[in-house]
């Protein structure tokens, strides 16, 4: 069996108790350090965890012990530690985006290929049963020939709820950045590669005011756009419609739908694991749920790591990841210009998930 995986985590905020919901008790893992520019912060943390060190993030590099970093940090941070990771010779996988612009995230993965240490990258919310139940659906030809897809996504923006809210408002924050890769990614694996996109944007608010915590009150600058919408031009012909937006209370649409010639699939929303995947016939009467069929199921935040240390070809990538970012940053440009913009890269569909039973997916491998 081995001994487990160790790993050192970068980045001791919210999201960190999400991943350590599921790393801290898999037998094939161990965490085995945190750093965190809040000392105070990574203490707390490591003290919750047996065997695990508080370290500066200089020393978690150079520890030759530490297997593989995961780059929890924010997104302006994740090229700069990715990249530190990289040249100490660790494999690293970080949260979304990949990075905040395309330069940055290309040198990522330039230099992981030149050091041969992978890369992988959030989300992994494609992976349960929710989006890899809908890819079945597709790739078994329920709905025929996929023509086209909706994507919404809509809130009335996060300083409402989050205690430290800035940096959805500064560059490579936005709603597009923010949570486009859900649904970006998830568009990817149920129609495939983007070729071009065309998009529009706005910004009708200057400032937002902080709803919570200590800082609540408090006014905070925008500085990117809050409304993104947009087509997306895919490889085999499919065209996708995503909005993306921080200025809407409300919305009944779908997360996802996903049109074929011969059916609709409405998908769940792909910032969850699970959820209820439908279909509506062409010659149907109404609306029919699908069981889980595909994806791990029961899963949660860090199964993509865990699938990055055991699959031969690690679904949640960093070419996955480029490419979506890539399909962003096009969008915005394209906002900006008024012109559509092809992307620069393309990636293969992940192999797809068979149904992997809760439980057993958080056995480690003999």
């Amino acid at each position: 069996m081995g001994e487990p995986h160790r790993i050192g985590i970068v980045g001791a905020g919210w999201i960190s108790g999400a991943y350590l919901a599921t790393l801290r008790d898999h037998p094939a893992v161990t965490v085995a350090a945190i750093a965190d520019l809040d000392t105070a912060r990574a203490e707390l943390v490591a003290a919750g965890l047996p065997g695990c060190r508080a370290l500066p993030v200089g020393d978690l590099m150079r520890d030759d012990s530490i297997a593989t970093v995961l780059n929890l940090t924010v997104p302006a941070a994740h090229a700069e530690i990715a990249v530190e990771a990289i040249r100490n010779g660790h494999p690293v996988y970080g949260e979304k985006p990949l990075t905040a612009d395309m330069p940055s995230a290309r040198a990522v993965l330039d230099q992981a290929a030149d050091r041969g240490v992978a890369v992988g990258c959030a989300p992994d919310t494609v992976l349960g049963t929710g989006v890899q139940t809908a890819r079945a659906a597709v790739d078994g030809g329920l709905i025929g020939r996929p023509l086209s897809a909706v994507a919404v996504m809509a809130t009335p923006g996060h300083e409402r709820w989050h205690h430290q809210p800035d940096f959805y408002y500064r560059p490579g924050g936005g709603p597009l950045l923010d949570m486009g890769p859900y649904y970006l990614t998830a568009l990817v694996h149920l129609l495939g590669p983007i070729a071009a996109v065309t998009g529009a944007a706005s910004r009708q608010r200057v400032r937002r005011r902080i709803g919570s915590g200590p800082r609540s009150g408090e006014w905070i600058p925008v500085e990117v756009d809050t409304h993104v919408t947009g087509v997306l031009h895919h490889v085999d012909g499919a065209l996708s419609t995503i909005t993306t937006s921080f200025d809407a209370v409300r919305t009944t649409a779908a997360p996802i739908e996903v049109h074929g010639e011969t059916g609709t699939l409405s998908v769940p929303d792909p910032n969850a694991f699970g959820g209820d995947v439908r279909l509506f016939p062409l010659a149907g009467a109404g609306w029919q749920p699908l069981p889980p069929s595909a994806g791990y199921a029961g899963a949660a935040r860090g199964v993509g790591l865990l699938d990055m240390l055991t699959a031969p070809a690690p679904r949640a990538s960093g070419a996955m990841a480029l490419h979506v970012l890539d399909a962003m940053t096009a969008l915005l440009h394209s906002a900006a210009e008024g012109r559509r913009v092809p992307l620069t890269t393309t990636v293969e569909r992940p192999t797809p998930l068979p149904l992997i039973p809760a439980g057993t997916w958080r056995v480690r491998p003999g």
